[in-house]
């Protein structure tokens, strides 16, 4: 039997589907000094899980990440980090023994997606309030040279976020109930730079600090059932510089 075989042109990041056979590269596109990392949603509506094929370096073997199989679209994304120091070149696969598979997939990092990538591209306003934060919802913002608060709310267990800043990532976990290392894998070092931290109740807090005009990142990791009722809020803490 003969499979066809396609290449997608992953430049941009942008979210894309992967089927039995495809292959999508980005090719040249990461820079080096900053962090990015792939997510992956099974949306098969098969349940049956998917292996995808990261490969980063022609000296080391692909990094196999798992999307477990889900219904309705419902399932949570997988990760895998790379650093855009060791390469500047990445690609995920989907081979022919992944019969009916069908993966979205995206890059995200302080730099990508960019253009018209599929994804919600919004600014954080850091005022306090609460905003939604639903599926494929990617918040971005400046913050200046103090400290700031911050939180992430959801009612559903195992709400996963990710949040950039340049070279460094910190994976938050709200109302954990599994070990995460079975959907978050890493290329290379990238391990190195990336935090996991986790809350076993709804809501996760945590501080971070501008720093001359660095851009903050926060990616949705989570199912569009999972994202319903989830939310975040950035305040300030000081109005004075450091």
């Amino acid at each position: 039997m003969a499979f066809n075989q396609n290449q997608i042109e992953w430049n941009n990041g942008q979210l894309i589907t992967l089927g039995q056979g495809d292959t999508a590269i980005c090719k040249g596109n990461l820079n080096n000094g900053q962090l990015y990392c792939l997510f992956f949603y099974n949306s098969a509506g098969n349940d049956a899980s998917t292996i995808v094929n990261v490969v980063w370096s022609n000296s080391e073997p692909p990094i196999q990440v798992n999307v477990p199989g889900t219904t309705q679209q419902q399932g949570l994304a997988s990760l895998c980090f790379v650093d855009g120091s060791q390469t500047n070149t990445v690609s995920a696969s989907v081979t022919h023994g992944n019969q009916g598979a069908k993966i979205q997939a995206f890059i995200c990092s302080v730099k990508m997606p960019m253009g018209n990538s599929g994804i919600n591209n919004q600014q954080l306003p850091l005022d306090g309030n609460q905003h939604d934060f639903n599926k494929f919802t990617r918040y971005y913002a400046v913050p200046a040279s103090h400290w700031y608060s911050g939180q992430i709310q959801s009612d559903i267990n195992q709400f996963i976020c990710v949040q950039f800043k340049e070279y460094q990532a910190v994976v938050y976990i709200v109302n954990q109930l599994v070990d995460p290392s079975t959907v978050i894998k890493y290329a290379g070092n990238s391990k190195d730079l990336v935090t996991v931290q986790s809350s076993t109740t709804q809501s996760i807090s945590f501080n971070f600090q501008g720093n001359a005009g660095q851009q903050y990142v926060w990616m949705n990791a989570d199912s569009v059932q999972n994202s319903g009722d989830a939310s975040i809020v950035v305040q300030s803490l000081s109005g004075l510089t450091v």
